[in-house]
């Protein structure tokens, strides 16, 4: 296996220690620094966690705790935003929400980035851009006053008056400037802060697909053209100037490219270096920050490593854990069924058939995504690489289906040659007294094998 970076080992704080890492230096301060040393060739990255859910945020403390590194959390704008977002949740529920799990899981506050990601007027897009962009702009404001400090400004989508032929973008100078103006609202918003408040650093670009993730052809997705990238980059300069943020551009860490890579129902496309050695080259001379590399779920080991090391320096990630709390919810669920069926006194959860259900009676978050017969597309509600289910786990029948598995297992644990069956690598930690047989302890372990990965990747692991 190749060897990868040790972290610095936690000796006590001596005075040339605190030089190199000052104690009062703010997280997102310490996310900046990480980046500069892999702009530096040290092979160092970042993964973020683009999830709600409250199994996936305590696992990537468990495995952040583990490592001694930055936790980056971060929620979309449909899913958060000053009216609720899918989630229900406004920026400042939501940074309470992971403030709140962290203090449940005695993880340090000091350790966590939160992030905003594809923050712009998507969600507002029916409307036209004017009206779009206020809401967007009263967005990004409440999710600087919420403490979110990694932002990322995405006004690429095509509002209702935008004269945009189907199938085509708008232009990289519009998309500039509104991005400058979604940024001016957040520096006034900063303003607005104490003044020990680190400020925002921002992400720029959008070569991903929108929030939520979209349909995958049957063909890898081009690799951006550095030509293309630095006319985005020439344009958001001038954009971020022309409005009077000039100190703003300078706290641009990372462009959005898309480097080759891209998942769909049943589709992986894996990382191709060879096909990215041009952006990886143009970086080093002509970009002062790194790369941001979204849709990276269920990519090889291998590949997540080596995107590291040629600046792909912050991996997106989160279908990937949902699908994979979404296996270990299902193994439970089958456990539950051997285990119990037709013993006195106890209600099985029927957790799949009541997800199914669910997902039916609601069909919004996954009709346009799936097709084919209605036995492929029953898979597919269950077994998508997109895990349309993720929406669905809060929905009031769903979360008392879990509710109820989890406390079924949680009064009869599973034997251990039955627990081996449907989660192996669980039941081998079990035995080797590395992990409790309680099904929370199982779901969060299954979820951190993902995390392993992408923590390894990122040289986080001796």
């Amino acid at each position: 296996m190749r060897k990868f970076p040790k972290r610095p080992r936690r000796a006590a704080r001596s005075a040339a220690s605190t030089k190199r890492r000052p104690a009062r230096t703010s997280p997102v301060g310490r996310l900046c620094e990480l980046l500069a040393a892999n702009r530096r060739g040290k092979g160092l990255g970042i993964y973020s966690l683009c999830s709600a859910n409250r199994f996936v945020l305590e696992a990537g403390m468990l495995e952040a705790m583990r490592d001694g590194s930055l936790l980056l959390i971060e929620s979309t704008s449909n899913q958060v935003n000053q009216f609720g977002g899918y989630t229900g949740q406004t920026p400042a529920e939501f940074s309470k929400f992971v403030y709140s799990v962290a203090a449940g899981m005695h993880f340090p506050q000091e350790q966590i980035v939160l992030g905003g990601d594809h923050l712009g007027p998507h969600v507002w897009r029916t409307v036209p851009s004017a009206a779009a962009m206020d809401k967007a702009k009263d967005m990004v404001a409440d999710y600087v006053r919420a403490g979110f400090s990694k932002l990322h400004l995405d006004a690429s989508m095509p509002c209702a008056d935008d004269a945009v032929g189907q199938g085509h973008s708008l232009p990289d100078e519009v998309v500039s400037q509104r991005a400058a103006e979604l940024c001016k609202a957040a520096e006034q918003a900063h303003r607005s802060l104490p003044r020990s408040a680190p400020a925002p650093v921002y992400v720029i670009g959008t070569e991903v697909p929108i929030p939520g993730g979209e349909l995958a052809g049957s063909r890898a997705p081009e690799v951006t053209r550095t030509k293309d990238l630095a006319h985005t980059l020439h344009v958001s300069k001038q954009a971020f100037l022309k409005s009077g943020l000039e100190a703003a551009w300078d706290r641009v860490i990372a462009v959005v490219v898309q480097p080759g890579v891209e998942f769909g129902d049943a589709t992986v496309f894996p990382y191709d270096a060879k096909l990215a050695n041009p952006l990886s080259r143009f970086l080093a001379r002509a970009w002062h920050g790194v790369y941001e590399a979204h849709s990276t779920d269920y990519q090889p080991h291998a590949a997540l490593r080596q995107m590291v090391l040629d600046h792909f320096a912050i991996l997106k990630v989160g279908p990937w854990l949902t699908f994979a709390f979404r296996e270990a919810v299902f193994a439970l669920a089958g456990i539950e069924k051997e285990l119990l069926s037709g013993t006195t006194g106890v209600t099985l959860s029927r957790l799949p058939e009541v997800l199914e259900t669910a997902m039916l009676d609601n069909p919004v978050h996954w009709k346009s995504y799936y097709h084919g017969t209605e036995h492929e597309m029953h898979l597919s509600r269950k077994y998508s690489y997109s895990d349309r289910v993720r929406y669905y786990w809060p929905q009031p029948s769903v979360a008392a289906a879990l509710d109820k598995v989890l406390h079924n297992l949680s009064t009869h644990p599973a034997p251990p040659s039955l627990l081996s069956q449907y989660l192996p690598c669980q039941a081998e930690a079990v035995r080797t007294g590395q992990l409790c047989n309680q099904p929370a302890e199982l779901i969060r372990h299954k979820i951190r094998e993902v995390l392993g990965q992408y923590a390894d990747a990122c040289g986080l692991l001796c």
